[in-house]
């Protein structure tokens, strides 16, 4: 991507090896933090399970004051590079709210290490990267981006970027009242038909990240040959099909909370193709 020369944003909040971060000792009692955090991961569609099976004791305050640790210089670019895109969507996503006569309302971006406090509760980077409606928040340990390249297979900065603006989706999809609706008509249906809504809710974000994509490369001409390969890759690597294969083997779609890999780069395709809210539409198609 170029972005060499781009703007930083101002809303980053940098937690990374500080008291902001919390160090997870051994494994205990749950706290209610993690619990209400178990029950947002829920609401967004993420297996609460992921957050529980993983749930540790926080230390006390007093060992949270720890001095900040000399950090690599490539995480620190790392840190820049997401604040440019955090940038570059602030820049994307108020030209279109204006567009449609209201005021975009910016999220914070948290970067931190092991786990932060949030609004929802306290977030371990074992959760990947998650948005917290209470708070507008994103919360993103970089480490992450090594197990996308490594695990998930889906290098390059452009991948990177597509996980920031993915966040970001759901942050709009809050402003706009989407996620409301949808946990309201998720609390009225069967286990099933819940995660199936869940499903539509993530394939959105996922067509909104492209949407960003979009007006970004036609504003800002950001896009460079082979990232739109690395987004694609990206999507499709996270898709539930695949991580539940190489968890256990198998796929069951009855339990997917976020889609398959084929419907993840599909629907990211669809934005980044489109480029329109519109086209996002994923709750009114038969299957998405």
């Amino acid at each position: 991507m170029r972005f060499e020369n781009g703007r930083e944003s101002d809303n980053v909040e940098d937690r990374r090896g500080t008291g902001g971060g919390m160090n997870i000792g051994g494994r205990g009692k749950l706290g209610i933090g993690t619990i209400v955090l178990a029950l947002v991961a829920w609401y967004f569609g993420v297996d609460p399970s992921v957050v529980l099976d993983t749930a540790s004791v926080v230390q006390p305050p007093a060992a949270q004051n720890l001095p900040a640790s000399p950090r690599p210089r490539a995480e620190d670019e790392v840190a820049r590079f997401a604040s440019m895109v955090l940038a570059d969507t602030e820049d994307t996503w108020g030209a279109i709210f204006r567009g449609a006569g209201r005021q975009y309302q910016e999220p914070r971006l948290v970067l931190y290490t092991g786990a932060t406090q949030s609004a929802c509760g306290v977030g371990q980077a074992a959760m990947g990267p998650f948005y917290c409606p209470a708070d507008s928040k994103l919360y993103l340990d970089l480490s992450f981006f090594d197990e996308l390249r490594t695990r998930f297979g889906a290098p390059g900065d452009f991948a990177q970027a597509y996980v920031i603006a993915h966040e970001v989706g759901h942050h709009v999809q809050n402003l706009l009242g989407i996620s409301a609706k949808v946990q309201q008509a998720r609390q009225r249906v069967s286990e099933r038909e819940a995660n199936r809504l869940s499903v539509r809710l993530e394939l959105q974000a996922d067509c909104l990240a492209g949407v960003w994509a979009n007006h970004a490369d036609r504003s800002r001409k950001v896009l460079e040959a082979g990232d739109i390969e690395e987004g694609l890759a990206a999507a499709s690597a996270t898709g539930d099909d695949r991580l539940q294969k190489q968890a256990r083997g198998y796929a069951v779609p009855d339990s997917f909370t976020h889609g398959s890999s084929a419907q993840r780069a599909r629907w990211f395709r669809e934005g980044l193709t489109q480029g329109t809210l519109r086209a996002c539409d994923t709750f009114s198609t038969a299957a998405p």
